[in-house]
């Protein structure tokens, strides 16, 4: 999987992909991420990005130009499966969108800033649009970060053990159950018997009830699907 990453802070995208599994997709060449600094596509000798806003009003606009030569050059390297821009007015992201991504081989991740970018961009480029929740962030980069890592993990190979992705909470719309490690009893807590029981069949039967009365209690949206 391909991912180009545009952004006016490719400092920010730095640290999360050279650390656990985002920096082991990368190094086991299961996934290639490029960050694409918007600057370098800026307008006259201050490579200017933004502009004030028709109309009038408080902030600044992304403007079309920088972004417009910045995505042409890039689909004039590779076919895009999708050009994402990442946004508080976006589809909200989960498990299934996640999921979806991860089946494609090249990404564009657009990462906005200020009061946003100009609409034109959106009707002439965007083929998507994700939030990954409602509240305003003061850049998409962040946003940027959390869409990857959700996908490079689902990527086969990446994770150790393949099966780990698929018990994750979401993946069938119920959250995952509880879990334990050593000691089996901890200051009184015990690990429940069934877990420490070596019968399969009697430990997934616990972990499906355990998954179901979870997502009951603390996610009823999820329980009704």
């Amino acid at each position: 999987m391909h991912i180009d990453i545009i952004t006016l802070h490719p400092g920010l995208l730095e640290s999360p992909f050279s650390h656990s599994i985002m920096k082991r997709a990368i190094e086991k060449k299961l996934a290639e991420v490029t960050f694409i600094n918007l600057r370098e596509y800026g307008l006259g000798k201050y490579k200017q990005v933004d502009d004030a806003p028709f109309g009038g009003g408080a902030g600044m606009v992304m403007s079309i130009e920088p972004i417009a030569r910045c995505i042409e050059e890039l689909k004039g390297k590779r076919t895009y499966d999708e050009i994402i821009y990442l946004t508080p007015d976006g589809e909200r992201f989960d498990q299934k969108t996640a999921n979806g991504l991860s089946l494609h081989s090249n990404i564009i991740l657009l990462c906005g800033h200020y009061k946003g970018i100009d609409e034109r961009v959106r009707e002439l480029f965007i083929t998507k649009e994700i939030s990954i929740g409602d509240y305003v962030l003061s850049g998409g980069e962040l946003a940027a970060t959390v869409v990857c890592d959700a996908v490079l993990r689902l990527i086969p190979g990446v994770l150790s053990d393949e099966t780990s992705a698929l018990s994750d909470s979401f993946q069938d719309n119920m959250l995952a159950p509880p879990v334990y490690t050593r000691p089996a009893d901890f200051r009184g807590l015990r690990v429940p018997d069934v877990l420490l029981s070596g019968d399969t069949g009697k430990v997934e039967e616990w972990r499906l009830a355990q998954s179901i009365k979870k997502t009951k209690i603390r996610r009823p949206d999820l329980f009704d699907k």
